[in-house]
């Protein structure tokens, strides 16, 4: 383990490694304070790049720029009130009413303090449990790794704008456009209308940057309000006390950076709400609770921890497992897919020094990220000043080109087109996009891990102790979402109920 931990170093410090690293550091800035753009989208962007990559440059590109880019949306968060990444959702909270009260630098240099501790911290538990992972994988199986698929997939299903029934239709989805091609057994075209391009199948890269960039970008196109644009730049100063706030606070630092890192491991959680109950946990303990709303640094710390610390968590089922935890998980782990590696044993064991290598570039990327973030604080704030209907155009292109060099051909911008239609509608209609991301991304995986479950065990692998462990659980959380539905139902008619008889 100690030779695979100073291996994987070494090649996270190559000059290669570094130099992509740097650079998707300076990305990840640009695209966690441009609205319309997001972490997911600009993994899929970039993905096209790293072809012919090894694979820890390419990765110290991708989750480099990811990892910023997050912490980006916590200065946006903070400068605009509106969040530039969905994980940053809790920082607006208590982030803008410092921007007001003419403390965006207490803020922002509290956020980047708390970012960094919450990075180690999720690094640290990602090579903690890396040890503990490798001999329960070995005695996974096929169906095992089926079965805990299925599993993120009905739990991502279940989360789903409180719909567990959208949820289902939309993983579904997902699945259904995962089986367009080839079949991978019988060499047979599937839905592929006498169309050559479909025989490869739907590229992520369209589809990403279709559902959830373009249709981003069309509604901010449409913001009538202009919510990106504010009337000058926040005075921007006590970046060094916000840094103090940070470290003074360590001890709810290290707290939240925990929520963050377990809520991460948990396919369908982590992100936005990550941040909410490390933010309702900061306030339920804290000693000025009336603060909170108001423009608390407690609370500022609180979801900056989360910030990085869920990455660390994130990792883990994607790699142990190829269960993502959210849309940027799923959209990395197409990168893993792309690169040749197979999640799972092989991520454990031949591949253990990139699997560690991982744990360097979270930490590497965010020191970068802070130590940048000090300098260039003041022209992201300038941002606050330019309306986000200004960069629509820029937006765009960057789109279009990006769907365009997944296979040079103008059908991945005609994909992006239908998948941008479907992302507009789905959020105007309040349906769940990620379940069709996640379904699309592990439909390929389910189906690979079903048929050689088949081949090995035929029908036997449905009685295999862990396979009717995770079907119990299965079962279990869908009783559980429909019994929550059906008395929330009954609750909302009682409260109508007497609501009338009152009138």
């Amino acid at each position: 383990m100690l030779e695979a931990i100073m291996s994987s170093l070494g090649q996270a410090v190559s000059p290669v490694s570094l130099m992509m690293l740097l650079i998707g550091v300076a990305i990840g800035f640009v695209v966690g304070a441009l609205p319309g753009l997001g972490g997911a989208v600009t993994i899929a962007l970039l993905i096209p790049v790293t072809f012919g990559m090894d694979p820890v440059p390419a990765f110290s590109l991708l989750l480099g720029m990811y990892v910023v880019a997050a912490i980006a949306g916590d200065f946006t968060s903070i400068l605009f009130g509106i969040p530039g990444e969905p994980t940053s959702a809790a920082m607006v909270l208590d982030g803008y009413p410092l921007n007001k009260k003419g403390q965006a630098g207490r803020a922002l240099g509290a956020s980047l303090a708390s970012s960094a501790i919450g990075a180690i911290f999720g690094a640290a538990v990602l090579m903690a449990l890396i040890p503990v992972i490798r001999p329960l994988m070995m005695g996974i199986a096929a169906p095992e790794l089926f079965a805990a698929g299925l599993l993120g997939l009905t739990f991502i299903a279940s989360l789903s704008s409180g719909s567990i029934n959208k949820g289902l239709i939309m993983v579904t989805a997902g699945v259904l456009i995962a089986m367009v091609g080839l079949d991978p057994n019988l060499g047979v075209p599937r839905y592929t209308f006498d169309s050559l391009y479909l025989w490869e199948g739907i590229g992520i890269v369209p589809v990403v940057v279709g559902l959830l960039g373009g249709a981003e970008v069309l509604q901010t196109m449409l913001d009538k309000e202009d919510k990106t644009k504010t009337a000058s730049a926040p005075h921007i100063g006590g970046v060094l006390a916000g840094v103090r706030d940070g470290l003074k606070h360590w001890w709810l630092t290290l707290r939240a950076s925990a929520i963050g890192a377990a809520f991460g491991i948990l396919p369908g959680l982590g992100g936005a709400v990550s941040q909410f109950v490390a933010y309702g946990h900061a306030k339920q303990t804290s000693k000025k609770p009336e603060e909170f709303g108001k423009g608390s640094i407690e609370g500022v710390v609180a979801a900056g921890a989360t910030t990085a610390a869920k990455d660390g968590g994130a990792l883990i089922p994607t790699i142990a497992f190829g269960v993502p935890g959210g849309a940027s998980m799923a959209v990395l782990l197409g990168a893993f897919l792309i690169l040749g590696l197979n999640p799972g044993p092989e991520m454990l064991t031949e591949h253990l020094d990139v699997t560690l290598s991982l744990v360097w570039i979270i930490v590497l990327s965010t020191l970068a990220a802070v130590i940048l973030g000090y300098f260039l604080i003041r022209p992201l704030a300038k941002l606050t000043s330019v309306s986000g209907r200004v960069m629509v155009p820029f937006l765009v292109i960057m789109l279009t080109i990006g769907a365009y060099t997944n296979t040079n051909s103008m059908a991945d911008v005609w994909v992006m087109l239908v998948f941008l239609a479907i992302g507009v509608l789905a959020s105007r209609f309040k349906w769940p996009r990620i379940p069709l991301l996640l379904g699309l991304v592990l439909g390929a995986i389910l189906e690979r891990y079903l048929t050689v479950s088949y081949s090995l065990f035929q029908w036997g692998w449905l009685t295999r102790p862990g396979v009717l462990l995770v079907a119990v659980i299965i079962l279990g959380m869908i009783g559980l979402t429909i019994y929550r539905v059906v008395r929330k139902n009954h609750a909302n008619k009682l409260a109508k109920r007497v609501v009338g008889e009152l009138v």
